[in-house]
Protein backbone atom coordinates (compact mmCIF):
# COMPACT_ATOMS: atom_id res chain seq x y z
CA UNK A 1 0.00 0.00 0.00
CA UNK A 2 1.77 3.50 -1.12
CA UNK A 3 0.66 6.67 -2.25
CA UNK A 4 0.22 7.49 -6.12
CA UNK A 5 3.59 9.53 -5.84
CA UNK A 6 5.79 6.96 -3.88
CA UNK A 7 5.23 4.49 -6.44
CA UNK A 8 8.61 4.66 -7.21
CA UNK A 9 10.30 4.69 -3.88
CA UNK A 10 8.63 1.77 -3.04
CA UNK A 11 9.65 -0.50 -6.21
CA UNK A 12 12.93 0.69 -5.95
CA UNK A 13 12.78 -0.52 -2.29
CA UNK A 14 11.30 -3.60 -3.13
CA UNK A 15 14.42 -4.32 -5.74
CA UNK A 16 16.93 -3.57 -2.78
CA UNK A 17 15.25 -5.85 -0.74
CA UNK A 18 15.74 -8.79 -3.04
CA UNK A 19 12.20 -8.88 -3.87
CA UNK A 20 10.00 -8.46 -7.61
CA UNK A 21 9.77 -4.87 -8.34
CA UNK A 22 6.83 -5.67 -9.97
CA UNK A 23 4.90 -7.03 -7.02
CA UNK A 24 1.27 -5.92 -6.35
CA UNK A 25 0.72 -3.20 -4.89
CA UNK A 26 -2.27 -0.51 -3.87
CA UNK A 27 -2.32 2.91 -4.51
CA UNK A 28 -4.06 5.45 -3.35
CA UNK A 29 -4.12 9.63 -3.40
CA UNK A 30 -2.09 11.46 -0.87
CA UNK A 31 -5.53 12.13 0.82
CA UNK A 32 -5.88 9.17 3.19
CA UNK A 33 -1.98 9.26 4.30
CA UNK A 34 -3.05 12.99 5.90
CA UNK A 35 -3.88 13.45 9.57
CA UNK A 36 -7.48 13.12 10.36
CA UNK A 37 -8.43 11.87 6.78
CA UNK A 38 -11.48 9.86 5.76
CA UNK A 39 -9.85 6.10 5.56
CA UNK A 40 -13.07 4.90 3.88
CA UNK A 41 -11.29 4.58 0.15
CA UNK A 42 -8.66 1.89 1.86
CA UNK A 43 -11.54 0.03 3.01
CA UNK A 44 -13.64 0.07 -0.18
CA UNK A 45 -10.20 -1.11 -2.04
CA UNK A 46 -9.38 -4.33 0.73
CA UNK A 47 -10.70 -6.73 -2.71
CA UNK A 48 -7.25 -5.01 -3.93
CA UNK A 49 -4.95 -6.00 -1.31
CA UNK A 50 -6.40 -10.22 -1.50
CA UNK A 51 -6.37 -10.26 -5.12
CA UNK A 52 -2.51 -9.04 -4.54
CA UNK A 53 -1.53 -11.18 -2.24
CA UNK A 54 -3.42 -14.53 -3.58
CA UNK A 55 -3.52 -14.70 -7.46
CA UNK A 56 0.51 -12.45 -8.45
CA UNK A 57 2.32 -13.78 -10.63
CA UNK A 58 5.96 -12.64 -11.93
CA UNK A 59 6.46 -11.43 -15.22
CA UNK A 60 9.58 -13.29 -16.06
CA UNK A 61 10.89 -16.20 -13.77
CA UNK A 62 14.41 -15.50 -15.05
CA UNK A 63 17.18 -14.57 -13.13
CA UNK A 64 20.90 -13.72 -13.11
CA UNK A 65 23.81 -10.90 -13.57
CA UNK A 66 22.81 -8.31 -16.10
CA UNK A 67 25.74 -7.29 -18.16
CA UNK A 68 24.78 -3.84 -20.65
CA UNK A 69 26.72 -3.77 -23.38
CA UNK A 70 29.11 -0.41 -23.71
CA UNK A 71 27.37 2.35 -25.51
CA UNK A 72 28.70 3.77 -28.81
CA UNK A 73 28.20 7.23 -29.08
CA UNK A 74 28.99 8.65 -32.82
CA UNK A 75 28.62 12.01 -34.46
CA UNK A 76 31.19 14.24 -36.91
CA UNK A 77 33.65 14.88 -34.37
CA UNK A 78 34.21 14.39 -30.83
CA UNK A 79 32.32 17.41 -29.90
CA UNK A 80 29.42 16.24 -31.56
CA UNK A 81 29.63 12.38 -30.08
CA UNK A 82 29.74 14.33 -26.26
CA UNK A 83 26.76 16.34 -26.92
CA UNK A 84 24.90 13.00 -28.08
CA UNK A 85 26.30 11.14 -25.11
CA UNK A 86 25.10 13.60 -22.88
CA UNK A 87 21.62 14.04 -24.44
CA UNK A 88 21.41 10.11 -24.44
CA UNK A 89 22.26 9.93 -20.42
CA UNK A 90 19.94 12.22 -19.68
CA UNK A 91 17.27 10.57 -21.80
CA UNK A 92 17.88 7.96 -19.21
CA UNK A 93 17.83 9.62 -16.31
CA UNK A 94 21.78 8.98 -15.88
CA UNK A 95 23.24 12.66 -15.77
CA UNK A 96 22.33 15.82 -13.53
CA UNK A 97 21.89 18.01 -16.07
CA UNK A 98 25.37 19.35 -15.96
CA UNK A 99 27.76 18.43 -18.79
CA UNK A 100 29.58 14.79 -17.63
CA UNK A 101 32.97 13.74 -18.81
CA UNK A 102 32.85 10.56 -21.54
CA UNK A 103 33.39 7.57 -18.93
CA UNK A 104 35.22 5.72 -21.37
CA UNK A 105 37.57 2.62 -20.84
CA UNK A 106 40.48 4.47 -20.86
CA UNK A 107 39.34 7.24 -18.48
CA UNK A 108 38.31 4.38 -16.23
CA UNK A 109 41.22 3.00 -16.46
CA UNK A 110 43.15 6.00 -15.75
CA UNK A 111 40.99 6.84 -12.79
CA UNK A 112 41.98 3.22 -11.69
CA UNK A 113 45.30 4.21 -11.03
CA UNK A 114 44.08 5.77 -7.82
CA UNK A 115 43.41 2.58 -5.98
CA UNK A 116 45.29 -0.65 -5.60
CA UNK A 117 42.07 -2.71 -5.42
CA UNK A 118 40.84 -4.81 -8.06
CA UNK A 119 38.45 -3.39 -10.34
CA UNK A 120 35.62 -6.13 -9.57
CA UNK A 121 36.08 -5.85 -5.81
CA UNK A 122 32.27 -5.06 -4.44
CA UNK A 123 32.17 -2.16 -1.68
CA UNK A 124 28.10 -2.56 -1.24
CA UNK A 125 24.86 -2.16 -2.19
CA UNK A 126 23.25 0.97 -2.27
CA UNK A 127 19.58 1.41 -1.36
CA UNK A 128 17.18 2.16 -2.13
CA UNK A 129 17.19 0.29 -5.06
CA UNK A 130 20.16 -2.00 -4.32
CA UNK A 131 22.38 -1.58 -7.02
CA UNK A 132 26.05 -3.11 -6.45
CA UNK A 133 28.85 -0.32 -6.30
CA UNK A 134 32.08 -2.27 -6.85
CA UNK A 135 35.52 -0.60 -7.43
CA UNK A 136 34.46 0.27 -11.27
CA UNK A 137 31.46 1.58 -10.86
CA UNK A 138 32.97 4.03 -8.19
CA UNK A 139 35.65 5.01 -11.30
CA UNK A 140 32.96 5.59 -13.61
CA UNK A 141 30.87 7.98 -11.82
CA UNK A 142 34.22 9.79 -10.74
CA UNK A 143 35.00 9.75 -14.83
CA UNK A 144 31.68 11.20 -15.19
CA UNK A 145 32.01 14.20 -12.60
CA UNK A 146 35.41 15.07 -13.63
CA UNK A 147 37.58 13.72 -11.76
CA UNK A 148 41.28 12.52 -11.55
CA UNK A 149 42.84 9.01 -10.31
CA UNK A 150 43.66 10.93 -6.67
CA UNK A 151 40.63 11.95 -5.92
CA UNK A 152 39.37 8.16 -5.59
CA UNK A 153 40.90 7.14 -2.35
CA UNK A 154 38.55 9.72 -0.87
CA UNK A 155 35.58 8.97 -2.68
CA UNK A 156 35.84 4.77 -1.88
CA UNK A 157 36.47 6.09 1.74
CA UNK A 158 33.42 8.03 1.78
CA UNK A 159 31.24 5.80 -0.01
CA UNK A 160 31.99 2.55 2.60
CA UNK A 161 31.10 5.24 5.49
CA UNK A 162 28.05 5.52 3.78
CA UNK A 163 27.22 1.93 3.69
CA UNK A 164 27.61 1.92 7.30
CA UNK A 165 24.76 0.00 8.51
CA UNK A 166 24.55 2.65 11.26
CA UNK A 167 23.83 5.30 9.59
CA UNK A 168 20.70 4.50 7.39
CA UNK A 169 21.27 5.74 4.26
CA UNK A 170 18.42 3.30 2.71
CA UNK A 171 16.05 6.30 4.49
CA UNK A 172 18.37 9.74 3.69
CA UNK A 173 17.91 8.04 0.38
CA UNK A 174 14.69 7.71 -0.17
CA UNK A 175 13.45 10.33 2.50
CA UNK A 176 11.17 13.68 1.45
CA UNK A 177 13.41 15.83 3.56
CA UNK A 178 16.02 17.15 1.84
CA UNK A 179 18.98 15.58 3.45
CA UNK A 180 22.54 15.35 1.66
CA UNK A 181 26.04 13.46 3.04
CA UNK A 182 28.96 15.85 4.28
CA UNK A 183 32.27 14.64 4.26
CA UNK A 184 34.80 15.85 6.18
CA UNK A 185 38.22 15.09 4.89
CA UNK A 186 41.86 15.07 8.19
CA UNK A 187 44.90 13.88 7.34
CA UNK A 188 47.71 15.22 4.64
CA UNK A 189 45.73 13.87 1.75
CA UNK A 190 43.26 16.77 1.86
CA UNK A 191 46.11 19.76 0.77
CA UNK A 192 47.59 16.87 -1.39
CA UNK A 193 44.77 16.91 -3.64
CA UNK A 194 43.46 20.53 -3.10
CA UNK A 195 40.88 20.26 -1.29
CA UNK A 196 39.34 22.84 0.08
CA UNK A 197 39.12 23.76 4.23
CA UNK A 198 38.99 27.42 3.56
CA UNK A 199 37.43 30.35 1.87
CA UNK A 200 34.56 29.46 0.06
CA UNK A 201 34.66 25.34 0.98
CA UNK A 202 31.36 24.27 -0.01
CA UNK A 203 31.00 26.14 -3.06
CA UNK A 204 32.94 26.46 -6.50
CA UNK A 205 36.77 26.92 -6.15
CA UNK A 206 38.83 26.53 -9.55
CA UNK A 207 41.87 26.50 -7.19
CA UNK A 208 40.45 23.53 -5.41
CA UNK A 209 38.44 21.29 -7.57
CA UNK A 210 38.70 18.06 -5.86
CA UNK A 211 35.31 18.30 -3.65
CA UNK A 212 32.90 19.39 -6.30
CA UNK A 213 34.12 16.22 -8.45
CA UNK A 214 34.54 13.89 -5.19
CA UNK A 215 30.72 14.95 -4.17
CA UNK A 216 29.39 14.90 -7.65
CA UNK A 217 30.24 11.55 -8.35
CA UNK A 218 28.63 10.38 -5.10
CA UNK A 219 25.65 12.40 -6.27
CA UNK A 220 25.50 10.34 -9.37
CA UNK A 221 26.40 6.79 -7.49
CA UNK A 222 23.79 7.84 -5.15
CA UNK A 223 21.08 8.32 -7.95
CA UNK A 224 22.05 5.87 -10.90
CA UNK A 225 23.36 3.08 -8.41
CA UNK A 226 21.07 3.71 -5.64
CA UNK A 227 17.97 4.79 -7.70
CA UNK A 228 17.86 8.23 -5.73
CA UNK A 229 16.36 9.99 -8.64
CA UNK A 230 13.58 12.85 -7.76
CA UNK A 231 10.34 12.15 -7.21
CA UNK A 232 10.58 8.09 -8.19
CA UNK A 233 13.63 7.01 -5.92
CA UNK A 234 13.64 9.79 -3.66
CA UNK A 235 11.26 12.32 -2.38
CA UNK A 236 13.32 15.01 -1.10
CA UNK A 237 10.90 18.08 -1.74
CA UNK A 238 13.55 21.00 -2.23
CA UNK A 239 17.13 18.69 -2.45
CA UNK A 240 19.17 21.44 -1.09
CA UNK A 241 23.46 20.82 -1.69
CA UNK A 242 22.37 17.96 -3.96
CA UNK A 243 24.76 18.66 -7.03
CA UNK A 244 28.13 18.35 -5.36
CA UNK A 245 27.13 17.49 -1.83
CA UNK A 246 28.89 18.41 1.32
CA UNK A 247 33.05 17.35 0.68
CA UNK A 248 36.12 19.53 2.33
CA UNK A 249 38.86 19.13 4.74
CA UNK A 250 39.38 20.53 7.85
CA UNK A 251 41.91 23.33 8.25
CA UNK A 252 44.49 20.83 10.63
CA UNK A 253 47.45 23.88 10.45
CA UNK A 254 44.94 26.35 11.69
CA UNK A 255 43.87 24.29 14.85
CA UNK A 256 44.96 26.02 18.29
CA UNK A 257 47.12 24.13 20.63
CA UNK A 258 45.44 21.06 21.84
CA UNK A 259 42.84 20.91 19.38
CA UNK A 260 42.43 17.18 17.96
CA UNK A 261 41.16 17.08 14.45
CA UNK A 262 37.77 15.61 13.92
CA UNK A 263 38.92 12.41 12.75
CA UNK A 264 40.72 11.73 16.37
CA UNK A 265 37.47 13.74 18.05
CA UNK A 266 35.07 10.83 16.50
CA UNK A 267 37.02 7.79 16.21
CA UNK A 268 40.08 7.85 18.00
CA UNK A 269 42.06 8.40 14.76
CA UNK A 270 45.72 9.64 15.34
CA UNK A 271 46.73 12.70 14.52
CA UNK A 272 48.03 12.84 10.57
CA UNK A 273 45.79 10.40 9.94
CA UNK A 274 44.37 10.35 6.41
CA UNK A 275 40.70 9.73 7.05
CA UNK A 276 36.72 10.68 6.16
CA UNK A 277 34.11 11.84 8.94
CA UNK A 278 30.47 11.23 7.36
CA UNK A 279 27.32 12.23 8.64
CA UNK A 280 23.79 13.10 6.61
CA UNK A 281 22.76 16.39 6.97
CA UNK A 282 19.42 18.11 6.55
CA UNK A 283 19.91 22.04 5.60
CA UNK A 284 22.74 24.90 7.00
CA UNK A 285 22.59 28.24 8.71
CA UNK A 286 25.17 30.95 8.19
CA UNK A 287 25.37 32.50 11.69
CA UNK A 288 26.63 36.16 12.23
CA UNK A 289 28.88 35.81 15.03
CA UNK A 290 31.04 38.70 15.85
CA UNK A 291 29.94 41.91 17.53
CA UNK A 292 29.99 45.39 16.17
CA UNK A 293 33.15 46.63 17.44
CA UNK A 294 31.89 48.14 20.71
CA UNK A 295 32.21 44.85 22.80
CA UNK A 296 35.58 43.65 24.66
CA UNK A 297 36.81 39.79 23.37
CA UNK A 298 35.62 38.61 26.19
CA UNK A 299 31.92 39.96 25.69
CA UNK A 300 32.08 39.11 22.09
CA UNK A 301 32.93 35.14 22.48
CA UNK A 302 30.54 34.12 25.06
CA UNK A 303 27.92 36.67 23.28
CA UNK A 304 28.48 34.74 19.71
CA UNK A 305 28.49 31.13 21.69
CA UNK A 306 25.08 32.21 22.55
CA UNK A 307 23.37 33.26 19.28
CA UNK A 308 25.21 30.29 18.06
CA UNK A 309 23.35 27.99 21.28
CA UNK A 310 20.28 29.68 19.91
CA UNK A 311 20.71 28.56 16.61
CA UNK A 312 21.12 24.78 17.92
CA UNK A 313 18.40 25.24 20.07
CA UNK A 314 15.54 24.69 16.83
CA UNK A 315 12.88 21.91 18.25
CA UNK A 316 13.99 19.86 15.02
CA UNK A 317 12.29 16.34 15.07
CA UNK A 318 15.54 15.79 13.07
CA UNK A 319 17.63 15.53 16.19
CA UNK A 320 15.41 12.50 17.44
CA UNK A 321 17.44 10.55 15.21
CA UNK A 322 20.53 11.07 16.56
CA UNK A 323 19.82 12.20 20.26
CA UNK A 324 21.01 8.39 21.52
CA UNK A 325 24.23 7.70 18.99
CA UNK A 326 24.04 10.20 16.14
CA UNK A 327 25.39 13.61 16.19
CA UNK A 328 23.09 16.71 16.15
CA UNK A 329 25.10 18.48 13.35
CA UNK A 330 28.23 20.08 12.55
CA UNK A 331 29.39 23.71 13.41
CA UNK A 332 32.28 25.54 11.44
CA UNK A 333 34.25 27.99 12.87
CA UNK A 334 37.54 29.64 11.26
CA UNK A 335 40.76 29.53 12.34
CA UNK A 336 40.52 32.64 13.69
CA UNK A 337 37.47 32.66 15.43
CA UNK A 338 38.77 29.27 16.97
CA UNK A 339 42.47 31.01 17.82
CA UNK A 340 40.61 34.32 19.67
CA UNK A 341 38.38 31.41 21.70
CA UNK A 342 41.10 29.13 22.60
CA UNK A 343 42.93 32.46 23.58
CA UNK A 344 40.11 33.27 26.47
CA UNK A 345 40.69 29.52 27.61
CA UNK A 346 38.12 27.42 25.21
CA UNK A 347 38.64 24.51 23.93
CA UNK A 348 36.41 22.14 21.83
CA UNK A 349 35.35 20.60 24.24
CA UNK A 350 33.70 23.41 26.45
CA UNK A 351 32.73 24.93 23.63
CA UNK A 352 30.91 21.64 23.09
CA UNK A 353 30.01 21.73 27.03
CA UNK A 354 28.62 25.26 26.53
CA UNK A 355 26.20 25.19 23.60
CA UNK A 356 24.70 21.38 24.88
CA UNK A 357 24.01 23.30 27.55
CA UNK A 358 22.57 26.50 26.13
CA UNK A 359 20.55 24.96 23.18
CA UNK A 360 18.52 22.37 25.74
CA UNK A 361 15.08 22.93 24.98
CA UNK A 362 12.40 24.09 27.54
CA UNK A 363 9.62 21.87 28.22
CA UNK A 364 7.20 24.48 27.12
CA UNK A 365 8.57 24.61 23.69
CA UNK A 366 8.93 21.23 23.62
CA UNK A 367 5.07 20.45 23.60
CA UNK A 368 4.11 23.18 22.00
CA UNK A 369 5.69 22.50 18.67
CA UNK A 370 5.03 18.55 18.64
CA UNK A 371 8.65 17.87 19.63
CA UNK A 372 7.49 15.45 22.58
CA UNK A 373 5.51 13.17 20.22
CA UNK A 374 8.87 12.75 17.55
CA UNK A 375 11.01 11.80 21.01
CA UNK A 376 8.58 8.99 22.09
CA UNK A 377 8.25 7.55 18.74
CA UNK A 378 11.67 7.38 17.98
CA UNK A 379 13.54 4.27 17.59
CA UNK A 380 15.98 4.13 20.00
CA UNK A 381 14.44 3.64 23.42
CA UNK A 382 17.02 5.59 25.33
CA UNK A 383 15.85 8.61 23.68
CA UNK A 384 12.31 7.96 24.11
CA UNK A 385 13.23 7.48 27.57
CA UNK A 386 14.46 11.66 27.86
CA UNK A 387 11.19 12.89 26.64
CA UNK A 388 10.30 14.18 29.86
CA UNK A 389 14.13 15.98 30.54
CA UNK A 390 13.49 20.01 31.30
CA UNK A 391 15.49 21.44 29.03
CA UNK A 392 15.27 18.48 26.43
CA UNK A 393 19.02 18.64 25.41
CA UNK A 394 19.86 18.25 21.48
CA UNK A 395 21.40 15.41 21.83
CA UNK A 396 22.41 12.99 24.45
CA UNK A 397 26.12 14.25 25.41
CA UNK A 398 27.75 17.32 24.28
CA UNK A 399 30.14 15.48 22.53
CA UNK A 400 28.04 14.38 20.03
CA UNK A 401 28.31 17.94 18.36
CA UNK A 402 30.96 17.68 15.56
CA UNK A 403 32.82 21.24 15.74
CA UNK A 404 35.47 21.20 12.59
CA UNK A 405 38.07 24.42 12.50
CA UNK A 406 37.22 25.28 8.70
CA UNK A 407 36.49 28.10 6.51
CA UNK A 408 38.22 31.61 5.48
CA UNK A 409 40.44 32.98 7.50
CA UNK A 410 37.92 35.45 9.04
CA UNK A 411 35.94 36.04 12.05
CA UNK A 412 32.74 37.15 11.03
CA UNK A 413 30.48 33.73 10.76
CA UNK A 414 30.16 30.29 11.63
CA UNK A 415 28.22 27.75 9.92
CA UNK A 416 25.76 25.57 11.10
CA UNK A 417 24.83 22.14 9.46
CA UNK A 418 21.65 20.29 11.05
CA UNK A 419 22.28 16.05 11.09
CA UNK A 420 19.84 13.55 10.60
CA UNK A 421 21.99 11.46 11.33
CA UNK A 422 21.98 8.25 13.47
CA UNK A 423 25.42 7.40 13.23
CA UNK A 424 28.45 9.30 12.33
CA UNK A 425 30.76 7.15 10.36
CA UNK A 426 34.65 7.47 9.70
CA UNK A 427 36.91 5.70 7.74
CA UNK A 428 40.72 5.99 6.89
CA UNK A 429 41.70 6.88 3.35
CA UNK A 430 43.54 3.59 1.76
CA UNK A 431 46.29 5.20 -0.74
CA UNK A 432 48.44 3.39 -3.71
CA UNK A 433 51.33 2.51 -3.98
CA UNK A 434 51.87 4.92 -6.56
CA UNK A 435 50.64 7.69 -4.68
CA UNK A 436 53.44 10.08 -5.21
CA UNK A 437 53.73 9.67 -8.82
CA UNK A 438 50.13 10.94 -8.90
CA UNK A 439 50.47 13.80 -6.83
CA UNK A 440 53.35 14.70 -9.37
CA UNK A 441 51.37 14.10 -12.21
CA UNK A 442 48.61 16.13 -10.66
CA UNK A 443 51.26 19.06 -10.02
CA UNK A 444 52.16 18.68 -13.38
CA UNK A 445 48.56 18.35 -15.22
CA UNK A 446 46.88 21.34 -13.04
CA UNK A 447 49.73 23.65 -11.89
CA UNK A 448 51.73 24.13 -9.08
CA UNK A 449 49.56 24.89 -6.03
CA UNK A 450 50.21 27.06 -2.83
CA UNK A 451 49.10 30.27 -2.06
CA UNK A 452 51.72 31.80 -3.97
CA UNK A 453 50.61 30.91 -7.50
CA UNK A 454 47.19 33.00 -6.63
CA UNK A 455 46.60 35.27 -8.43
Amino acid sequence: MTREDFVGVVRNSFAGLGFDQDAPMVTFPIDPFLVDSDLTPIQEKLHAFVEGLVSWQPKTLQTGVYSPPLLHMEGRDYEAALDTMNRRFLMNTWGDGLPLNAPTEERITWILTGTDQPRQDVIGKIMPRGGIATVETVAVALAMAGGRPAYLPVLIAAVEAILEPGLEHDKFQATSGSTFPVVIVNGPIAEQIRLNSGFGLLGPDPQHPAGASIGRALRLLLQNVGGALPGVGTMAMFGGMRYTNAVFAEDEEGLPEGWDPVCTNRAGLARGSNAVTVYVATGASNIMRRGVGKETLEEEGTQSLHRVASYLGSPSPHYTHGWAQGSPGALLMSRVVAKQLAGLGWNKASIKQFLWEQSGLPQTKVRETGLRQWIEAAPHPDTVASAGQDPWPITRTPEQIILCVAGGHHPTHNFWMQAMAPSVACREIALPATWDQLIAEAEISLGSSGEACRI
